[in-house]
């Protein structure tokens, strides 16, 4: 017996981890050491001109004491005792920021971000050799945060390029940079997540981590463990400025898409549907008669834009974009993006329980958005609230030329009689659909006759305008009243 628990506890200790056998933190030395050199610091000088009225004044823009002397001394200027009058002349004064960069290439392209150089008169760019170039900004893309600039020098260190589609959440990853101007610096962390859409953010799927990121790293790289770049850090989740666990990165597959025709034409030509679209949850699925929660849900489509012309209409469900399956909307923004303007791309939809094809002929996003159709609204005479706690109005012929749409109600009040909805006064609804059918909204009694025909227990899906945005709305368990 007492040999038989001297082998069971050998055997059990050759299978626990020892202190040798224990995993040990990742060593990041290697990594630095060949890939520190292709980390550039990035200095820009921006040349401000102010009047001398301005610049002499001893108070800060936002100082209230500054207020009051532009209110109640207009053109004189307030000065600190003892100090001798001087002409109202144009004076300059520059204005200087920090970020980081890597080099892409030998002879001298780098990539940094959009915001590193935008309004930048002057772009320095520092080696870790301690070398300095003045820079050439080829180009820049706002809406991807990616700018491309050049030196004028060769056989210089060059980052290797890795792919982030192999990247797994968990992973550790390394950032190069000048956070607050400090050069070089390191910094290491995990992937906390990927493909996250940020708000006003619709070409990206940026790269979520926990990499110490502070102002100053903008435009560094991110390196995963085998020393490749697979990201630019571009922003971080701070309410303080400073970094608090939040960092998101550009991965490095887009930005490249980026550079390529920032260095070929110095702008980024995309494709335009011309649609608006929102998440198709669980329930919106079941509304329209989709097996499962999947593809982008048309809410508005502009009049004359590519899918207007291609029959795209508010309520498709867009599938399928150029053979590629669309599982959540805000993939669709980054495939529309990607294509070329002028190009045919087959789309595949769902409309009232089928799967339908088009072909849609790409436009192309200008430089500076796309125009904003304003409207105005006026209230009509209201009627009574109907069982869902409604009080609705059709439009008015003043009204539907004003928002541009050939009929709807327009919500004059939102009783708390009625069911819990997401609805508010000054909505307009365009259309309702139950069951998989979708009927067009033209007048109250329509609407009241419609919603009298649904079950107390079923839900109804209606498609709303508000301002100058369509959305779709669910309304659960329709009241009895």
């Amino acid at each position: 017996m007492k040999n038989l628990c001297l082998v069971f506890a050998v055997t059990l200790s050759a299978l626990l981890p020892g202190p040798s056998q224990a995993r040990e933190l990742p060593d990041f030395t290697d990594l630095v050491e060949a890939q520190g050199p292709a980390v550039v610091n990035i200095s820009t000088t921006q040349i401000i001109k102010q009047s001398a009225q301005a610049q002499l004044s001893p108070f800060d823009e936002n100082d209230p004491a500054q207020e009051f002397f532009r209110r109640f001394f207009p053109g004189q200027i307030p000065r600190m005792p003892g100090e001798q009058g001087l002409p109202d002349q144009p004076r300059e004064y520059k204005n200087q920021s920090l970020g980081s960069g890597f080099i892409i290439s030998a002879d001298g392209y780098i990539l940094t971000n959009a915001h590193v150089v935008d309004g930048a008169d002057e772009v320095t760019v520092k080696l870790t050799d301690k070398r300095e170039f003045k820079a050439k900004v080829l180009g820049a893309d706002k809406r991807t945060d990616v700018a491309l600039i050049k030196i004028a020098a060769a056989k210089l260190p060059f980052t290797r390029l890795g792919d982030p589609a192999k990247m797994k959440v968990g992973e550790w990853v390394v950032a190069i940079g000048s956070p607050f101007g400090f050069e070089n610096t390191v910094t290491a962390g995990i992937v906390s997540a990927k493909g996250r859409s940020l708000s006003q953010e619709n070409f990206v799927p940026f790269i979520q981590t926990d990499v110490p990121i502070n102002p100053g790293n903008s435009g560094g790289p991110l390196f995963n463990m085998k020393g490749e770049v697979v990201g630019i850090n571009s922003q971080i989740y701070s309410r303080s400025g400073g970094f608090m666990g939040l960092s998101f990165a550009i991965p490095i597959d887009i930005a490249m898409e980026v550079q390529a025709q920032l260095k070929q034409n110095g702008h980024v030509s995309r494709g335009r549907m011309g649609v608006v679209i929102q998440e198709v949850s669980k329930d919106l699925a079941e509304s329209f008669g989709l097996g499962k929660a999947q593809g982008a849900l048309v809410a508005s489509v502009e009049k004359g834009a590519a899918a207007d012309k291609a029959g795209i209409a508010p309520g498709d469900i867009i599938l399928k974009f150029d053979g590629k399956p669309v599982t959540e909307s805000g993939e669709l923004p980054r495939k529309v993006g990607a294509t070329k303007p002028g190009s045919k791309v087959p789309v595949q939809l769902w409309r009232k329980g089928t799967a339908l094809d088009v072909v849609v002929t790409m436009g192309e996003i200008p430089e500076d958005g796309a125009p904003v159709t304003k409207h105005g609204r006026k209230a009509s005479e209201p009627t009574k609230a109907n069982r869902l706690g409604l009080v609705l109005s059709a439009l008015s012929a003043e009204q539907k030329r004003a928002a541009g749409l050939p009929s709807g109600l327009i919500v004059e009040d939102v009783t708390s009689a009625g069911v819990r909805t997401d609805l508010r006064p000054g909505d307009i609804l365009l259309s309702l659909i139950h069951k998989g059918t979708q009927v067009e909204l033209k007048t109250v009694a329509q609407f009241n006759e419609l919603i009298a025909a649904v079950n107390k227990t079923e839900s109804i899906t209606l498609l709303v305008r508000r301002g100058e945005m369509q959305t779709f709305v669910i309304i659960k368990g329709v009241s009895d009243k």
